[in-house]
């Protein structure tokens, strides 16, 4: 899929998935596209871990699903790491690095015909889910747990929600208020 249609294509998909694994194939060039995101400093302060093991993957979602949402019954899914390592001039990129990994995630996700959804605040709301996660993985302590993307082909399309108009977030030379 082209890259464009790729980006403009994808959407976070909450629904139930279809009783298809993923191949590992596909994890690992989801995986790559992840690990070739831009890092600050190149500090590379994220770490991803697939999951393709069917009981690890439900038990990842019975701990998210305790705060909300937990990516439904998708046959995989990626657990998405973060170190908080000095990047320069006491700046941590930490954030901006793992953002751009999962937005590249996605787009790989949705290329190869798979969907997705970045599961953060059901992950980050509560300590507790971290720990949760982190032992269930055996996740060292100075890693932290930040999102959790499900990953399987949707059983319906879904759809993705309508943006604000072009001129009311986009502007050429400088900042233009409506």
């Amino acid at each position: 899929m082209d890259t464009l249609i790729a980006i403009n294509k994808r959407h976070s998909y909450r629904g139930s998935y279809k009783n298809i694994s993923v191949p590992r194939g596909d994890l690992k060039k989801i995986l790559d596209a992840g690990l070739a995101a831009p890092s600050g400093g190149n500090k590379q302060t994220t770490s991803l871990i697939a999951l393709d093991d069917p009981a690890l993957v439900n038990s990842l979602a019975d701990i998210t699903k305790k705060n909300g949402f937990s990516g439904g019954n998708a046959p995989a899914g990626i657990v998405v790491l973060t170190q908080r390592i000095p990047g320069y001039a006491d700046k941590y990129f930490n954030i901006q690095d793992y953002s751009a990994v999962i937005e590249n995630i996605l787009i790989a996700v949705t290329s190869l015909g798979y969907a997705s959804c970045w599961i953060e605040g059901q992950v980050t709301a509560k300590e507790e889910t971290q720990k949760e996660i982190a032992k269930l993985l055996n996740i060292p302590e100075d890693y932290e747990v930040v999102c959790y993307l499900p990953v399987g082909i949707a059983e319906t399309e879904g759809s993705r929600p309508g943006n604000k108009p072009f001129e009311e977030r986009a502007w050429f030379n400088g900042f233009k208020k409506s």
